[in-house]
């Protein structure tokens, strides 16, 4: 199962570890230094050049983390994991 989370960008949903909003969770110093040290590292991706709402954390198998910047709400994008992790249970 596939999530889109703006532009061209998807992500296999059992990758995600968390779906988070951007201006609720960066008030918290903690979330500030998570995000600043994966841009560091280059684990950031910008889904689009709009405004950031949401970021999605993945982990690879290999275990590398990613972190996607996206314009999409995170009540949107967790709508759209749930259907399709309705769909993926149904489809068993």
């Amino acid at each position: 199962m596939f999530l889109h989370i703006g532009q061209d960008t998807v992500v296999r949903g059992e990758e995600i570890i968390g779906i988070f909003d951007i201006e609720n969770t960066t008030v918290t110093k903690n979330t500030r230094g998570f995000l600043a040290a994966a841009e560091k590292r280059g684990q950031t991706v910008a889904v689009s050049a709009e405004l950031p709402k949401s970021f999605v954390v993945c982990r690879d198998k290999r275990g590398e983390e990613r972190v996607f910047i996206s314009q999409i709400s995170t009540a949107t994008l967790y709508k759209r994991y749930k259907a399709i992790a309705a769909k993926s249970i149904r489809g068993r």
